[in-house]
């Protein structure tokens, strides 16, 4: 044995217990019973703290040290770039941290999802003080120093900043916000009447989930309160939830998490439980959501594909036609909810979150003060009011799981998937002559041959660029949404 499979020999069972705990967290949001929550934050506090103890294992920098890494190939080098960056930011963390805040975050998730159905935020807000004291205490042993925030943003986007993402965020917003008053402004489009048959959802929702390319045979889809995905390579779990009302709630958040769950099925299987045997990062992973989510399967060619299937399920849909039905799916629309949002709103959304989880790491803002802000940036930034908690400050899981310096990866990956798309489409002109008869292999088969397949075998701006050809920028999503609307509005 050398030093570099003794290594990977102990990685191999570290991911794996990393894919258990991660199975305690689906079991959690989807059949655990409710009497079980306390017991299940002991269970992933123990689990992580196992996880600390092997990820900080006194072995890890002695094997690293025997390793010749000119001898290895690139997937090798990858692994230990891997390795080596999870156990300097692993030993930053006491264990006893680490375990506390699996503990309560776990807890928390239960309180949150009650304080909501009841729209009580004063229920939660002890708790997300004492969630948020804990994730300024992990930041600032991660940042040594440094920016706390920043530091947890690398979390889910190695390599970012706040400094840089508010300059992307900063070129988004004006012609995000030009575009959505001048379609408010215009006639708007018909949007389905009727009821919708939630069991016909579901079943429908899993014939799409195949027809983009789901493996069933590695997955499944069930519902839950906040629609995710959760495992990697040959157990990957998907959910989704259902409104009698709103069918469109269903369906679109099935095909965003199949983008989710098609890029773990799809990493090359020689990957398998190793450090880059995962999505490279959040914002990789959410390029990949909401390219399959909206470019694909919002856009005019599989919507006369989609119009056909729910007339077969659900009968007149309350639209004349297939254009009608286009015109239905992409309605911009005011809401409260980010994940019904559409897609020239849905980035301002985010960046209210964004904003706001940073000024409660920094302290300018304190979480009695946190509802207020909410309604207060909402109205600024939309111009209405928020009218309950559940529409407003309580609508996300996030910042009770603690995954803070996580919202800003979704507009991140909205911008990936801008460029992405845009190469795609030149790299497949008969694009959608296939997505109006249902079939998505071309699409879906390029993204996982320059995308998918890769898992974390390189950073995320390699994987976006390699994919591309070029840097990520977000100038061809606002070419994107502003070509989409203009046509679809008459603008």
């Amino acid at each position: 044995m050398t030093a570099y499979s003794d290594l990977m020999a102990f990685q191999r069972e570290t991911e794996a217990l990393a894919q258990v705990a991660g199975r305690l967290g689906w079991d959690q949001e989807t059949v655990m019973p409710r009497g079980a929550a306390d017991q299940r934050a002991e269970e992933m506090a123990a689990m992580e703290a196992m996880l600390h103890a092997r990820r900080i294992d006194p072995r890890i920098p002695e094997w690293l040290d025997r390793i010749e890494e000119g001898a290895l190939d690139e997937v090798a080098r990858a692994n230990l770039r891997e390795i080596r960056r999870a156990h300097v930011r692993t030993a930053k963390v006491p264990a006893k941290l680490a375990a506390e805040l699996a503990r309560v975050t776990s807890v928390a998730q239960g309180v949150w999802a009650e304080a909501r159905a009841k729209d009580d935020f004063q229920a939660f807000a002890p708790t997300l003080k004492n969630v948020l004291a804990l994730k300024r205490e992990e930041g600032a042993a991660l940042a040594d120093g440094g920016h706390v925030y920043d530091a947890l943003l690398d979390d889910y986007e190695p390599g970012a900043t706040a400094e840089s993402l508010d300059a992307m965020f900063g070129a988004l917003r004006p012609r995000l916000v030009a575009l959505r008053e001048k379609v408010l402004g215009a006639p708007q489009p018909q949007a389905l009447s009727g009821q919708f048959d939630e069991s016909r959802q579901m079943q429908l929702s899993r014939q799409i989930a195949k027809v983009f390319g789901y493996d069933m045979s590695r997955g499944r889809v069930d519902k839950a309160v906040h629609p995710f995905s959760s495992g990697s390579g040959m157990d990957v779990r998907i959910t989704t939830r259902t409104a009698e009302d709103d069918p469109f709630n269903c369906l679109y958040s099935t095909i965003h998490e199949v983008g989710h769950g098609s890029y773990e099925q799809n990493i090359d299987p020689a990957h398998l439980l190793t450090p880059i045997g995962q999505g490279a990062s959040m914002g990789v992973h959410e390029s990949q959501s909401r390219i399959y989510e909206n470019q694909l399967g919002r856009c005019e060619a599989f919507c006369s594909w989609l119009h056909a299937r729910m007339t077969e399920a659900f009968g007149p849909l309350g639209v004349e036609d297939a254009r009608g039905f286009y015109r239905a799916v992409n309605r911009v629309h005011n809401g409260y909810i980010r994940t019904e949002a559409d897609e020239v709103q849905y980035n301002l959304h985010v960046l209210l979150r964004y904003d706001l989880e940073r000024a409660l790491i920094s302290r300018d803002l304190e979480v009695a003060d946190l509802e207020v802000a909410w309604n207060d940036r909402f109205e600024a930034d939309f111009g209405y009011k928020v009218d309950r908690a559940s529409n407003g400050v309580l609508q996300d899981v996030h910042w009770s799981v603690g995954l803070i310096g996580y919202f800003p990866t979704y507009t991140l990956g909205n911008v990936y998937a801008g460029c992405l798309h845009q190469a795609l489409r030149q790299a497949v002109p008969g694009l959608d002559g296939d997505l109006a008869k249902g079939d998505l292999s071309s699409a879906t088969n390029w993204l996982r041959d320059k995308v998918q397949v890769h898992g974390g075998r390189f950073t995320p701006r390699e994987t976006i660029g390699n994919a591309t050809g070029a840097e990520p920028e977000e100038g061809p999503l606002l070419d994107y949404l502003e070509a989409k609307f203009g046509d679809l509005y008459d603008l």
